[in-house]
Order: C-alpha cells, then sequence, then structure tokens
C-alpha cells in the first residue's frame, strides 16, 4: 500500500517497479510540468483543490484543510491506462483508472495545505506523473452544496503509449485480476474504489459488474486441492 513515508523515500526508477527509461520523466521533467501548470492557475495565489476520483479518494497522503464531496461533468470514469508499474509489471500488466471525456464523475475535493502547497504538489507530482500519462487541468467542479470551485484534475493522456483504448469487461477483467505489484494487486484498488463510490451513494454499475468478473477471474486462478 502506498504510504506517505513511501512516497516521499521512493526512487521512482525502481520503488515503483521497473519502468522502461524511455516512459519515466525524470526529476526536472515533473518540476518543469509541475511548474508550467501552476503558471496556468486561474486565480493565482487562491487556494488549490485537488479532485480525487481513485485511489485519492480512500489513501490521499496529501496535507490537507478539507476535503469535501464534489461532481466533475464532462470526464468519466476509465480503466484506460497500461498498468506496468506500481499494482502491476510489464510482464503482467494490468489496468489503471483515468479520466477521459463524456459523462460525469463523482469524487472528493481536497483543498491543500497552503503552507506546504508546493511540498504537497511536489509530493502529488511524483505519484501521479511518473510517466506522464495524465495530463493535468484546471476544471470546474460543483460541491453539494451547488458552490462551484476550480480544481486540479487528473485526465487521460491520449497520446500517451500506456493510453489503452479497448475497456470491455472481457479484456480488462482479466488482466486486473492477475496484477500485483510492490503496491499491492490491481484488484484491490478496483475494490476500494467500488467502496468508496459506494460511501458516496454512487451505484455504478458498470464498475461494480467489472468487480465482480474480476473475483469470478480471481476465483479460477485459485488451484482447488481435494
Amino acid at each position: 500500500m502506498l504510504t506517505r513515508d513511501f512516497l516521499v523515500n521512493a526512487d521512482c526508477q525502481s520503488s515503483f517497479g521497473t519502468i522502461d527509461q524511455q516512459l519515466l520523466l525524470s526529476t526536472e521533467q515533473r518540476q518543469r510540468s509541475l511548474a508550467e501548470f501552476m503558471a496556468q492557475q486561474p486565480q493565482p495565489g487562491t487556494p488549490v483543490w485537488v479532485f480525487g476520483y481513485g485511489s485519492l479518494m480512500w489513501n490521499p497522503v496529501l496535507d490537507y484543510n478539507e476535503v469535501r464531496p464534489a461532481v466533475l461533468e464532462g470526464w468519466q470514469r476509465g480503466f484506460c491506462i497500461r498498468l506496468i508499474a506500481g499494482r502491476g509489471t510489464a510482464c503482467t500488466p494490468g489496468r489503471m483508472l483515468a479520466l477521459k471525456a463524456g459523462g460525469r464523475t463523482r469524487g472528493l475535493v481536497f483543498r491543500i495545505s497552503e503552507e506546504r502547497r508546493a511540498e504537497e504538489l511536489e509530493l502529488l507530482w511524483k505519484r501521479e506523473m511518473i510517466t506522464g500519462c495524465y495530463c493535468p487541468r484546471w476544471q470546474q467542479v460543483s460541491l453539494d452544496t451547488g458552490e462551484q470551485i476550480t480544481a486540479l484534475v487528473f485526465t487521460i493522456n491520449t497520446c500517451h503509449p500506456l493510453f489503452e483504448t479497448d475497456e470491455s469487461t472481457k479484456v480488462v477483467a482479466p488482466l486486473i485480476a492477475r496484477a500485483q505489484g510492490p503496491l499491492g494487486t490491481n484488484a484491490g484498488y478496483l475494490y476500494s474504489l467500488v467502496e468508496s463510490m459506494a460511501s458516496l451513494g454512487e451505484h455504478d454499475e458498470k464498475l461494480i459488474h467489472l468487480a465482480e468478473e474480476v473475483r469470478r477471474h480471481s476465483q479460477q486462478s485459485v488451484p482447488h486441492i481435494d
């Protein structure tokens, strides 16, 4: 499981598993990406909110001052990243979550500690932008109160070599069922996602069906002993 200490001390070249050097962003590239993104903040100097729709919901490992349920319009969850590190390997790849265009997504927004903003964002970039498979964006999200705020959202980079277009359950379920790595199993990630969404009152039939199929494949892979 990802912890703050692990992330702080992680060597991106090895701690998450073996990553092709051609895919790995250097520390300098990540820092440049973060600086360029923050330069585009709609209202510079205002608090930074981060929209969590995957593992950030149940394991943020961020220093934040506030967390609120929120809805992002125009983007939807999809297991569209070939997972080769963390909870998968190049030999046994899984699938990681991203946001793709269309639909809506309910998740959580975290207001980053202003006193530690630079440190927290650098840590977030280390977590999410190891290979650059996401495109960070400033997007409007709606709180349950009706208030709208601007939040940092990580969406899929459709030009990235790890982007996968086939998200059919038939293809994705067996991949998730068998993939695992230094941070745990790919299936555990999916199950935590379904639980987190349920706690927000979300009942996503597609994801629930995917989780059921992953459990079925996992059970089939366990040898029976008479």
